[in-house]
């Protein structure tokens, strides 16, 4: 694609473009700070012990768990591997099809998970839901979905 193709951004795509881009490595450092700091998990790891703990027997298949965490299954076995060390995860095959793996909650993970739980909302809320009025958040679902679409045509949140 030459020069006379591309479609350059216009000074405002371009602002939106930047503040966008400040705020996919702000945020997830902010998140990952306050998690490590009160908790000792990353911001991936307490995803992934979320996703557990709201699932039935707080179990579900790792590829499944990895579409929830928005991770590869390669990083999620990497993470699980580590929660497991911690005692917060085991793992085993399925009862259904032993070709499958499911990631399993356990208790100590539980609590930990649940411990870690309101210290994060509280940093959410701060970082986003209370920066913005209902009308902005409806917006932001609906931009969010929109460029989740064009990145993973097909995944629903």
């Amino acid at each position: 694609m030459g020069d006379d193709e591309v479609r350059w951004l216009e000074p405002d795509e371009l602002q939106t473009w930047m503040t966008l881009a400040a705020l996919m490595f702000k945020l997830p450092g902010a998140l990952d700070f306050q998690l490590q700091r009160d908790s000792g998990l990353t911001h991936f790891e307490y995803l992934v012990m979320a996703g557990l703990s709201e699932s039935p027997s707080r179990s579900r298949r790792m590829s499944e768990l990895a579409g929830f965490a928005s991770g590869s299954l390669s990083r999620l076995s990497h993470v699980v591997k580590r929660l497991e060390q911690r005692g917060f995860v085991e793992r085993c095959p399925s009862p259904e099809d032993g070709r499958i793996t499911v990631a399993t909650l356990t208790d100590a993970g539980y609590e930990q998970v649940v411990a870690a739980a309101p210290g994060h909302v509280a940093t959410v809320r701060q970082y986003v839901i209370d920066a913005l009025s209902p009308e902005q958040l409806g917006q932001l679902k609906a931009i969010g979905g929109q460029i989740l679409q064009k990145v993973e045509p097909g995944r629903s949140c």
